[in-house]
């Protein structure tokens, strides 16, 4: 036996939840004092302590149990091992090598029993019984202790598929976003002129959408528009896109296809949609005549009402082949003077309000 803290670490809150409730169901039904459950880990071929109830000492150290070495790793590893139900009607009696010597010292436990838990064929752990008088179960607790073993092996199985959907679909989550970060980053590299524009406005962008009242998913979705909110500029060419100097007209009919090229490229993606306001919407204005779409006021998405006003801000800042960057006092008062024509009233009220703080 060893000690195994980081093993008992690994176990998630949820799986070690619903153990606590069995191990409550099984002492009471059971009528005995105490009893653990040892989860198999199968990488490392051990037996973990998990969870544990009825013990009066309270013992920080969590120990492990290998199934490599039969009967010397103890009563749970030998009922392991075995396949079958260990039952020791006095602790006391057999050889201190398969009893932890505090269970008798500290515990005062007499009677044992160590059910493996198998869910087809699988060892999902071992279920320990112990009680501090010596018992003498007849053939129907006997029975009832096998039902609740094997509901309890079930239990296990299905917690652990769970989890190991909930860790899959995370791993998959952050695949995702960290796939969006690197798109995020091709771009500003693309055009080197607005580098690091993205994760201003980003965080900016989350600051002002919090002091809104947005929160949870919402402001996941809106961290993933604002990260794409120029993906569209991938199909303008480079000629027009780096252009170092005005537009044309017709370089700027090209230009503005970009959020529609946005919606063609993300809208596909189902996992994308809700984040797809902000690379569509942020250049339509309030009072009607932005593109591409010519929505109005509130026809715009908020993310993107709020998006709208941060990329301002952030762009006037920064030096540009045709201009230099304008001051902060100018950002602001431009900011402020279009409000109710470019910019919703209420966003640019909340972003001022930011700025000076």
């Amino acid at each position: 036996v060893s000690p195994a803290p980081s093993a008992t670490a690994a176990i998630s809150s949820d799986i070690k939840t619903v153990l606590d409730v069995l191990l409550e169901a099984i002492i009471s039904s059971l009528n005995i004092d105490a009893a653990s459950l040892l989860l198999y880990n199968p990488t490392t071929n051990m037996l973990i302590f998990t969870v544990e109830r009825g013990f009066r000492s309270q013992r920080e150290e969590k120990l492990s149990i290998s199934l490599g070495k039969g009967f010397a790793e103890g009563l749970a590893g030998g009922a392991a091992l075995e396949r079958k139900t260990r039952f020791v009607p006095d602790i006391n009696k057999i050889s201190q090598k398969l009893i932890r010597k505090w269970l008798i010292s500290e515990e005062d436990f007499v009677s044992y029993f160590g059910v493996p838990l198998f869910v087809k064929g699988n060892l999902k752990g071992v279920l320990e019984i112990f009680h501090r008088t010596m018992l003498n179960p007849d053939r129907e607790w006997l029975d009832f202790l096998d039902a609740l073993a094997g509901q309890t092996a079930i239990a296990i199985d299905s917690a652990q598929v769970n989890e190991g959907l909930r860790r899959a679909n995370l791993d998959l989550t952050l695949a995702y976003d960290a796939t969006i970060e690197g798109w995020s980053r091709a771009m500003d590299l693309r055009d080197r002129d607005t580098e690091d524009h993205t994760k201003r406005v980003t965080d900016l962008t989350l600051r002002l959408a919090r002091q809104m009242g947005i929160k949870n998913d919402d402001l996941v979705h809106i961290r993933r528009g604002c990260l794409l909110h120029d993906i569209g500029k991938l199909g303008v060419p480079n000629e027009i896109l780096l252009k170092p100097a005005k537009l044309t007209d017709e370089e700027w009919i090209i230009m503005r296809q970009h959020p529609q090229m946005a919606f063609d490229m993300i809208s596909p993606i189902e996992y994308l949609r809700p984040a797809l306001d902000i690379p569509f919407c942020h250049h339509e204005k309030w009072d009607g005549t932005g593109y591409p779409r010519g929505l109005k006021a509130g026809q715009i998405p908020l993310s993107a009402r709020i998006f709208a006003v941060v990329d301002v801000w952030d762009a006037l800042q920064s030096d540009r082949p045709y201009r230099n960057a304008w001051k902060r006092e100018e950002v602001l008062e431009y900011i402020r003077s279009l409000s109710g024509s470019h910019f919703d009233p209420l966003v640019v009220q909340q972003f001022l309000d930011i700025m000076n703080q």
